[in-house]
């Protein structure tokens, strides 16, 4: 059963609410530079050859310089909070308390903010490809031919990613009120839930109040120059650099076929393609060098700041026979048959050669799980057998009626593989074995009676650490700050021991244990469906109607009872889809309303340290679509698309657990055109 409602209460404390600021943009280019030729060698025998270049690139482009800035920052004075996800729309309440860590003025204003971290990614791709290709055709007459050629395809993919980290108020808002202190007048309150229209919030009080800044990159630097001028450097969070390099070289012929079956009018087209593909994969990544437990459930990592270079090679084959056959049972009934083996190849992120390692969400010893990510470069393609098979009836000149089958048997799907080991040495100082800071402290808690939280392990853990060790200072200092009666630390002790210690592991921990995912070919499935199409005009009234409707179904589909901790394969992006166009087409006038509609489909897999599925609700669009030929040379149009407004919600294994929420909007477009 999924939660709908919560509501907590800080007893004699108060918890922070987030309002990280952002700022993104990249900047995309493409080029292409092409030659082709043609030689007819013969009235019946020619040669086409074609070669090009491709670059694509994108690259950081906000005013920093990078792809995204990010500025951490909160209001460490809520003193209740309360989530309604009951109707799939989240709503909530909010209660604050600025008198110990806010400007003590009974408002949440500006002056109640805290900073928390500064941070920056970057992000780098191109790719350039090199093409060329040499086709052959002959003209057997009667509609028959045969073509050949071959082809090779050079691709060279790079990626680099850099982000970094500068450390401010930290998660414990170790400077409160700092944020209008160090930059006044850059962060504004305004109504966030105000901006929706087709959902009510149901909002009032504190919870109609949101931050935003308009520029985060200002206040990003605003607060860098004063962090760094007490001694807070910025380090470097990732650094990593892939390339993928992928040489194919392949052949086909094709046989075309056009006669008679019987008396029936009939044509073949069968043929075959072998392609051959190299793959050379290296990184060049920074070694993490220590798991930092810096708050009851925060944790970083560590990067050297040397990078290392790590190298793979892949390789496949693969000979694919395609057949395509059609035959005019009557004159206004066709039927069709086709099978062919296609093959779609590996994401190139699945085939860098670098591995990450991430931290826990909590520490291991209270359920936290460390995770990692290792890929091969010897991934082969996902390999389809495709077979269709259709009727298509031509009742009246203009309108038509059709239904297919199609079965999809795909081999090679990528899954993934949970492995549990250890990465680049690294150690646990959460692992509340004994012998560690972490085991003693789970030790001295139960002794004492208290909960085994991951508040209260931290607190016990750092003060050791603080104390050189020493058990019983550190005991003194926590029950000294405890309150028996609600039985938690006092928040304002808490937050003080987060400002001081991040605890780094020691000889004493142990290695930690990553559940490291690698994609792997390990799944088989099967697509299966049929379709329906049709269009019909009434008469010469230019008044017409057209509509489909797909069925598809898999033998894989996503369990949402399965075990959080397990990953699980599944089929992404099945769903019935239908859709009826009224049409209207005569007199330069030409007029389309259509109605696309989209079932439910899991869109994607293993989520989060939960590993939950992903659904994409149901989705509806209304589109219009108007020209006019004002002469043959000249035409308007207009334009309306999404005209209900439609929105996309994305939910987790309970249709109330929504992920992600975005209300529609109609647009509209004026059109002209001149025909020179």
């Amino acid at each position: 059963m999924t939660t709908t409602y919560l509501h907590e209460v800080e007893n004699g404390s108060t918890k922070d609410s987030g309002a990280e600021q952002a700022y993104r943009a990249q900047k995309g280019q493409l080029k292409d530079y092409g030659l082709n030729a043609k030689w007819d060698l013969t009235d019946n025998f020619h040669i086409v050859a074609d070669g090009h270049v491709s670059i694509a690139s994108s690259t950081p482009d906000n005013p920093n310089g990078v792809s995204s800035t990010a500025v951490a920052i909160s209001s460490p004075i809520l003193s209740q909070y309360g989530l309604d996800q009951s109707t799939g729309f989240p709503r909530e309440t909010i209660s604050t308390n600025d008198s110990a860590k806010g400007n003590n003025n009974g408002h949440w204003d500006v002056g109640d903010l805290a900073t928390q971290q500064n941070r920056q990614f970057s992000s780098w791709q191109h790719q350039n490809l090199k093409e060329g290709r040499l086709d052959a055709g002959w003209d057997l007459g009667g509609g028959s031919r045969f073509d050949f050629g071959g082809d090779y395809r050079a691709s060279k993919v790079d990626q680099r990613q850099y982000n970094t980290i500068q450390t401010l108020g930290d998660w414990g808002n170790a400077n409160p009120r700092d944020v209008n202190a160090i930059a006044p007048g850059q962060v504004q309150e305004f109504c966030l839930v105000c901006t929706f229209h087709h959902h009510d919030p149901k909002a009032t009080g504190d919870a109609l109040i949101s931050w935003r800044t308009q520029d985060a990159t200002k206040l990003y630097n605003t607060l860098f120059d004063a962090y760094k001028a007490m001694g807070h450097n910025m380090r470097i969070d990732a650094n990593t650099n892939n390339r993928v390099k992928e040489n194919i070289w392949a052949v086909y012929g094709q046989f075309t076929w056009k006669g008679q079956v019987g008396d029936h009018d009939a044509t073949m087209v069968a043929g075959a393609r072998y392609e051959r593909t190299r793959v050379n994969s290296t990184s060049l990544q920074t070694i993490p060098t220590a798991v930092v437990w810096q708050a009851d459930n925060d944790f970083t990592i560590f990067q050297s700041a040397a990078q290392q270079p790590v190298a793979a090679k892949g390789r496949y084959n693969n000979l694919l026979p395609s057949l395509d056959f059609q035959i005019a049972i009557r004159d206004n009934l066709i039927g069709r048959f086709s099978f062919s083996k296609t093959i779609s190849r590996p994401n190139y992120g699945n085939l860098f050669a670098s591995t990450t390692a991430t931290p826990p969400g909590r520490p291991t010893v209270l359920g936290g799980t460390p995770g990692g990510f290792k890929n091969d470069a010897d991934l082969q393609p996902l390999i389809s057998d495709n077979f269709d098979l259709s009727l298509e009836w031509y009742f009246k000149p203009g309108s038509y009626l059709s239904g297919g089958f199609f079965e999809k048997r795909v081999h090679n799907f990528i899954g993934n593989s949970l492995v549990s080991q250890n990465l680049f040495g690294l150690r646990d100082p959460t692992s509340g074995q004994p012998g560690t800071r972490s085991g003693t402290a789970k030790t001295a808690l139960q002794s004492m009676g208290y909960d085994l939280s991951d508040v209260n392990l931290f607190t016990l853990t750092a003060l050791m650490q603080q104390n050189g060790g020493n058990l019983a200072a550190a005991q003194a200092q926590f029950n000294a700050n405890y309150d028996t009666t609600n039985r938690a630390l006092k928040q304002s002790f808490v937050d003080s021991v987060l400002a001081a210690v991040d605890i780094l592991p020691d000889a004493n921990d142990p290695l930690m244990q990553f559940q490291v995912n690698t994609p792997i070919n390990n799944k088989d499935a099967k697509i299966w469906g049929f379709e329906l199409a049709g269009e019909y005009f009434f008469g010469n009234s230019g008044i017409g109607v057209a509509g489909s409707y797909t069925l598809v179904r898999g033998d894989v589909g996503a369990n949402v009872t399965a075990d959080p901790s397990a990953n699980q394969f599944a089929l992404v992006g099945l769903s019935d889809t239908f859709n009826v166009t009224a049409i209207y087409d005569k007199h330069g006038i030409s007029a389309r309303l259509a109605y696309n509609y989209r079932k439910k489909f899991l869109s994607d897999l293993n989520r989060g340290g939960s590993h939950n599925p992903v659904f994409t609700a149901p989705y509806g669009q209304l589109d219009l679509n108007i020209s006019y030929d004002i002469t043959p040379r000249i035409s308007v149009s207009f334009e309306g698309i999404n005209l209900t407004e439609e929105g996309i919600r994305t939910y987790g294994r309970d249709k109330v657990e929504t992920f992600f929420m975005q209300e529609g909007s109609a647009r509209f477009l004026l059109g002209a055109r001149f025909k020179f």
